[in-house]
């Protein structure tokens, strides 16, 4: 049985709907899941999971949120070499320009990418849900 993290940040609930369908994904194909809100998980933590999904919305001019996800991820950045990861967040405006350029990051910090990362515009629709859910089994 894999051990799957999800961690995520939410300001409206959206990225967290997001994380719950993930969760619920891994949960199906088996995984031992814990759930995390950005705030709750620490680096040192990244070792002791198989695959971690990271969530985030956008935030101003297409960023990670600044003050909390944002030095937390970067504080993961080093471990996440040869780690298989995946990425969800929601947004409000744009093109998805945030998740295009933290997928790169993570590509370049030598993370495997389990899939492609799910993004969806403001609340999540059933699509979208379904999306986050085929993100967590890939994952487990």
């Amino acid at each position: 049985m894999s051990k799957v993290a999800v961690v995520y940040w939410s300001s409206t609930g959206n990225t967290e709907a997001m994380a719950d369908a993930v969760v619920n994904g891994a949960k199906e194909k088996g995984a031992d899941v814990t759930l995390y809100e950005c705030a709750d998980f620490r680096p040192e933590l990244v070792g002791e999971y198989d695959a971690i999904a990271f969530g985030c919305p956008a935030m101003g001019d297409e960023v990670l949120e600044e003050d909390e996800f944002e030095p937390l991820f970067e504080d993961c950045k080093a471990k996440l070499s040869g780690k298989k990861i995946a990425l969800f967040g929601s947004y409000g405006w744009g093109d998805g320009e945030w998740m295009r350029n933290w997928e790169e990051d993570c590509k370049t910090a030598g993370a495997i990418l389990a899939c492609d990362p799910v993004i969806c515009n403001d609340e999540p629709d059933d699509d979208a849900k379904e999306a986050c859910q085929n993100l967590g089994k890939a994952l487990a």
